[in-house]
């Protein structure tokens, strides 16, 4: 396996990132949220504090990375026309 394979497939992977956390907002948001409640003022967050909220999140992306990719760029079938 080439270097070059390894540098291309991670870059892919950041490349879909933002589709999968769009994907996954709702659990980005309570996460989020957590995370910042959990750090008022100079409380400190500590391991496990919003694992209910990670959790969800994980297995949203996770659920993501498992559908196929989708190609924004690209129109659908039903949106061309083909006679």
């Amino acid at each position: 396996m080439s270097a070059k394979n390894v540098w291309t497939r991670s870059r892919d992977r950041m490349r879909r990132f933002p589709e999968l956390l769009a994907q996954c907002s709702s659990e980005v948001t309570a996460y989020g949220r957590c995370v910042s409640a959990a750090t008022l003022g100079k409380q400190d967050l500590r391991k496990g504090h919003c694992g209910r909220e990670f959790e969800a999140l994980k297995r949203c992306c996770v659920a993501a990375v498992s559908r196929p990719a989708r190609c924004p760029s690209l129109p659908t079938r039903a949106a061309v026309n083909i006679r």
